[in-house]
């Protein structure tokens, strides 16, 4: 391939992409390394997809900080992966002198000045900005003093909110968050980690750094306790706007570890969960599914109406205020579910394709089984419907009548022929001829009116009873008219002899105006 032919293939946005899509990760590195034409168009390609393990330095090196500030522009989708283990247990906060347990509150603060390593160094010169950040951080110079003797680095890299807001900011195409947290034990369901604080950190710098374009979340898993964390109306650190950034999310994927929601069972995790689908008005694609072995959870849609959590808000007898039911989730935007590893009633099926049967367009039930009824009564107001809602809930629509017609049109001059591009000598010339057109057609049309006028009295002399009263002036004139409206001989009487001339008076004479 020469030169030229790769420059114009490299200049092809649909070819080059097409290649590059197809290279695997050392490849692009080593072509990012040839020329800066080429380190701009591989870097899209290259740094499209990241996957971010969090460490005590992932947000608060300088030198990654800036490295993400150069690449950060391409990055459209993040992996977050913040596992469960030995290294995020937290052990209980103790006094030393008392020995007693000390109750630790987090209040979130993002700081204004960059990220540091450690929350207790000072952002600046200053005694009393160190102070006061270590203030605004942890509370008082005690507490502060405590945590970071007590706690591991890894605890404070999760707290500092201000180095996840500085990360999402270098990020402004960012389309899809994805949040993986695995690996919990069912015995630290109610425990508190630094997954947990990891967790808090990134839902406040998601609804504060901007980030216009993001429009897709995956938990893919996700630990029950986590929704707390994650929740914009009742998680930590939660303002009254907190639930603007999260109408933006289009598509939403969760895996939930299982846990037993039987009667007599903790349901805290399924309320959590019911508050935090509401913030999602927006949601097109939504895909939920339970993640154990052996074990199956309810329909996350469908709480509102699940006996568990509906047993718990009839008990309350005494205190009738008390009681607290959940509103039923609707997303009017709804398109396509799939829920999977489920045990559901058929009238909880029934009401949720009811709710959204005007939006949705396709459902997937994978491994779920129904506790009471069949299929057929769960899918029973999907098969009522009529032809029109059908049409408008699947999209299937009449292609459009086409209606063909012939349209007449006139061209205008040619601009060889329009007076302002031709010569004055042309223009006069032209205008003669149309003068002696004018001219030969005045004089046909009178020898014309006089052989019409002949010929009319030659009739009205052989039928002189039936005609007796006939004007001859009048039909001479009828005649002529008859003959301009009707261009039977102006436009074919040119060029041809006397023997079409009698033709066409043959015909005239037998004409309506004549008989």
């Amino acid at each position: 391939m020469t030169s030229h032919s790769f420059s114009k293939f490299w200049s092809t946005d649909l070819t080059r992409d097409s290649l590059l899509s197809l290279l695997d990760t050392p490849t692009l590195k080593s072509l990012r390394l040839v020329n800066r034409a080429f380190a701009a168009t591989t870097s899209r390609q290259l740094f499209r997809d990241v996957y971010i393990t969090f460490r005590s330095s992932t947000f608060t090196k300088p030198a990654r900080m800036a490295a993400l500030e150069r690449i950060g522009w391409n990055i459209r989708s993040v992996t977050f992966v913040i596992n469960h283990g030995a290294e995020m247990f937290l052990p209980p906060l103790l006094d030393p002198l008392t020995g007693e347990e000390v109750c630790f509150v987090f209040t979130p603060c993002v700081r204004t000045t960059t990220p540091t390593s450690s929350p207790t160094a000072p952002a600046s010169g200053s005694t009393s900005t160190a102070a006061g950040e270590r203030q605004g951080v942890y509370g008082t110079w005690e507490m502060t003093d405590l945590l970071v003797k007590q706690y591991p680095p890894l605890f404070h890299a999760a707290m500092n909110v201000s180095s996840f807001v500085a990360a999402l900011t270098h990020m402004p195409a960012l389309r899809h968050l994805k949040v993986s947290c695995a690996g919990q034990e069912s015995t630290h369901r109610y425990r508190r980690s630094v997954v947990d604080y990891a967790l808090s950190s990134l839902r406040i710098a998601i609804e504060q750094a901007p980030l216009p374009r993001l429009e897709a979340l995956s938990l893919t898993p996700i630990h029950p306790g986590g929704i707390q964390y994650l929740c914009p109306m009742a998680g930590i650190g939660s303002l009254p706007n907190s639930c603007r950034r999260w109408t933006q999310i289009r598509r939403l994927e969760i895996h939930m570890d299982t846990f037993p929601f039987d009667k007599g069972q903790a349901t805290d995790h399924l309320k959590l969960l019911h508050s935090y689908l509401q913030a999602f008005r927006a949601l097109r694609d939504f895909k939920f599914r339970w993640v154990g072995d052996g074990h199956k959870g309810p329909s996350p849609l469908s709480l509102a109406t699940e006996p568990a959590l509906c047993e718990l808000a009839s008990r309350s007898q005494a205190c009738p205020k008390t009681r607290h039911y959940l509103r039923p989730l609707k997303f009017p935007y709804l398109q396509y579910m799939v829920l999977g590893n489920a045990v559901l009633d058929a009238s909880q099926v029934s009401d949720f394709l009811t709710e959204h049967r005007h939006s949705l367009l396709e459902f997937d039930f994978e491994q779920v089984s129904l506790r009471s009824g069949t299929w057929d009564d769960a899918l029973a107001p999907w098969r009522t419907l009529s032809s029109a809602e059908y049409d408008a809930a699947w999209g299937e629509k009449q292609p459009a009548e086409v209606e063909v017609m012939e349209v007449p049109f006139v061209l205008g001059p040619s601009p060889e022929e329009s007076p302002a591009t031709s010569s004055p000598e042309q223009y006069s010339k032209r205008r003669k001829k149309k003068k002696k057109k004018r001219h030969a057609r005045t004089t046909e049309v009178a020898v014309n009116n006089d052989l019409f006028a002949s010929t009319a009295a030659m009739l009205l002399e052989e039928e002189p009873v039936h005609r007796g009263s006939l004007n001859f002036r009048t039909l001479r004139e009828g005649l002529s008219n008859w003959a301009r409206s009707k261009g039977m001989f102006w436009g074919h009487g040119h060029g041809h002899g006397h023997g079409s001339s009698h033709d066409y008076l043959h015909k005239a004479v037998q004409s309506p105006i004549l008989v």
